[in-house]
């Protein structure tokens, strides 16, 4: 193999000479192999890259990391700075607000320097005595991967059963622990999901097993503890394999559920708590175009369900009788409003709601259906309903965060409106939330919608197209991307960048149809979106200050960078196929760009369960609509932004042989001196590095990849 090298650059403001950088970057053998669908033929040159136990792999991923250490040597302090620059502003001991469940209060608690939380409860008061659930920190270390993934407290709260990962392939192994006795037992249950319920008779629980090769879950076992896995009951399996299986237990703990869902359609299955070997009954068969979930109280079930409501609404039925013929409005629904999510209490119900791709928080009283909103004056913000176990209580907790307040827990009391912040988010290092300044923007799309976006900077920073502005935005899957807090993003808006969150279509801030209009053969929007977005923030713009109109400019060309993640690595390159032109630099984070390839092939993990997120390669429009847009089928002759592609060797859910043979292609046909570099991670996955300070790194990674650019030495 040729894996060529030469001398690292020097400092951070050294200049890249992209063409002593082509010559020295990993030079991938070519190994074509071809594909012929529907009388068009495709030539994968790297397709070989998708064998991680081959040595030839990994020594060119090696070869890679080699290089991408070369060619960011220069940076190599400013990132060990930024890194310990994020890290000063955490606070390293500190503790969740604890919250309260069947008589205890919990909560998880960091130590000084420490990586992983521990899991701890006090009975019945918070004087009381701590008991550790789980030593995390313990747990995880000397391992290169370690993740806790769901725990559950049997009801009589003498045992634990909690699930465990340390290779970063979100196959979890499930075990138990004696709370009384501080002893483990001996069974381990390998290849889970991580979800785990317990039923009401304390010594069974319910949990989902994976597909070892497409990960998928899609089986339910019932296991009695202190007996052999191997002999565990077989509960359900699920036979469409565009279904994902998860299981639940009800608010009320009277209920177990199955739940079975794909992109466009759910169904539910329950059984009650305290009779676990009884057999599951439907809820409401699954149909075309429906998704529902359900929650019990009292003698109702509670229903969030699309059914002749595209933005959704809550139905309510009674327990006895669960079909859709008996399902009638729980309240007057509003169908320009999106309803996100909501919680049952004896006395209340609170609806999570979307409204101008803001979140807020309604309040209804069961006993007069009287309502209100709880109020919030930032102009971006996150309101969102947080833990809450107890149903017999006036007293909501819920979650607050916007791009300039550090993530907050309030109590809210229900009854009397009034509300008390229980916890905000400690921000070491002076921070002052008035520092900084937020907008929000409606961007007129080319097709004339209209995009959210949430932006953020410094008081001060000139916005006279100087500024460097940092873009991101996911756009896939109905996820919506909400504006938050990072502590982390401190360190680029006091030196000076702009950062701005892209609601692109794709995601469901607008409503459910944002989200159809940027999926299958409406994906297209979704990048459109997004560049008509980099355009508005590339250009003039006249702002009223006053009784004065000003001129400004967020960024230009020369200083704005992209970035996503995931199916947000998917936008990333499909815009640098079609715009390459608008940035600086592109970070693309663990990107899905190989899209036809790999939904052509069902045994790779989540394939099959998104074919309605992208369309099936099988028929034919479907398969060139996808064709037309796939970041590793259009790389072209031309210039390409300086990019900085990542992945994980152990990656679930994008594999990381995608970006590794993206780029492969790109070096091969790219026309620029820019800089390409790939960073492997070869003891992670999708999440990158686990534990709250190696994660640091990676963001430290990207930050000091664009500061590079810029010419900029801490």
């Amino acid at each position: 193999m040729n894996f060529l090298r030469r001398a690292a650059l020097t400092g951070a403001g050294a200049a890249i000479t992209g063409a002593a950088l082509a010559q020295s970057a990993p030079v991938a053998p070519i190994k074509p192999k071809v594909f012929t669908d529907f009388g068009l033929t495709r030539t994968d040159n790297y397709y070989w890259l998708n064998q991680p136990t081959d040595p030839a792999v990994i020594k060119y991923l090696n070869a890679e990391n080699a290089y991408y250490d070369q060619q960011m040597a220069g940076a190599k302090e400013n990132q060990k700075k930024l890194a310990q620059e994020i890290k000063n502003r955490i606070k390293q001991e500190d503790s969740s607000e604890p919250y309260r469940d069947n008589d205890y209060y919990y909560y998880t608690r960091y130590e000084f320097a420490s990586e992983y939380p521990i899991y701890c409860r006090k009975k019945g008061s918070l004087i009381a005595t701590e008991e550790v659930l789980l030593n995390g920190d313990e747990m995880g270390t000397g391992r290169p991967y370690f993740q806790i993934g769901d725990w559950a407290v049997s009801d009589n709260n003498q045992l634990l059963a909690f699930s465990v990962d340390t290779v970063s392939r979100r196959l979890y192994t499930l075990r138990f622990k004696n709370l009384a006795t501080g002893k483990d037992y001996p069974e381990r249950i390998a290849n889970t999901s991580g979800e785990v319920v317990w039923a009401a008779d304390n010594k069974t629980v319910f949990y989902v097993r994976k597909d070892v090769k497409t990960l998928l879950p899609y089986q339910v076992y019932r296991h009695t503890l202190g007996t052999d896995p191997k002999s565990d009951s077989f509960v359900y399996e699920e036979k469409d394999n565009t279904f994902n299986v998860a299981i639940n237990r009800s608010k009320s703990r009277k209920y177990i559920g199955i739940e079975l869902h794909s992109s466009l359609s759910s169904e539910y299955r329950y059984l009650e708590a305290n009779a676990p070997t009884a057999q599951p009954k439907v809820f409401q068969k699954r149909e075309p175009d429906h998704l529902y979930q359900v929650e019990h109280l009292g003698d109702k079930f509670y229903v969030r369900t699309n059914w002749q409501a595209p933005n959704y609404r809550l139905m309510v039925t009674p327990v006895a009788t669960t079909s859709k013929a008996t399902w009638t409005d729980a309240l007057p629904r509003n169908p320009v409003i999106f309803l996100d999510n909501f919680e049952v209490f004896k006395e209340y119900l609170v609806l999570n709601e979307r409204k101008g791709g803001l979140r807020q928080l309604r309040v209804v009283s069961l006993k007069d259906k009287q309502e209100h909103y709880i109020p919030f004056d930032e102009a971006a913000y996150t309101a969102t309903v947080g833990i809450n176990r107890e149903i017999d209580t006036p007293l909501l907790r819920y979650n607050y965060t916007s791009l300039t307040t550090p993530p907050s827990i309030f109590e809210y009391d229900m009854s009397t409106r009034s509300g008390t912040l229980l916890k905000e988010q400690p921000v070491l290092g002076n921070y002052n939330k008035f520092d900084y300044a937020t907008e929000r923007v409606f961007v007129k799309s080319r097709d004339n919608k209209f995009i959210p976006m949430s932006i953020v900077y410094k008081k001060g920073t000139k916005l006279d197209g100087s500024a460097p502005l940092l873009q991101y935005a996911y756009g896939s899957y109905g996820y919506s991307q909400d504006p938050t807090f990072s502590a982390a993003r401190l360190s680029l808006l006091n030196r000076g960048f702009v950062y701005a969150l892209c609601n692109i279509r794709g995601g469901q801030e607008m409503g459910r149809q944002w989200f159809e209009d940027g999926r299958m053969a409406h994906k297209l929007n979704s990048f459109n979106d997004f560049i008509d977005c980099s355009e508005y923030l590339t250009k003039p713009r006249e702002v009223q200050v006053g009784a004065t109109k000003l001129k400004q400019q967020f960024t230009s060309p020369a200083t704005l960078f992209a970035m996503g993640g995931s199916a947000g690595g998917l936008l990333m390159g499909a815009v640098v196929n079609m715009r390459p032109d608008l940035y600086k630099g592109v970070i693309a984070a663990v990107p899905f760009v190989d899209v036809v390839t790999t939904m052509s092939d069902p045994s790779i993990p989540l394939t099959t369960s998104e074919y309605d997120q992208w369309g099936n390669p099988a028929n034919e429009d479907e398969f060139r609509y996808m064709l037309s847009y796939s970041p590793y089928d259009n790389v072209k002759n031309q210039a390409y932004p300086n990019m900085l592609v990542t992945t994980g060797l152990h990656d679930s859910q994008v594999q990381y042989y995608e970006p590794a043979k993206w780029v492969a292609k790109l070096r091969a046909m790219k026309t620029d001196k820019n800089l390409l570099l790939l960073h492997t991670d070869m003891a992670a996955g999708h999440g990158g590095a686990s534990g709250r300070f190696k994660s640091i790194d990676d963001t430290a990674r990207q930050y000091a990849f664009m500061l590079m650019l810029l010419g900029k030495n801490l």
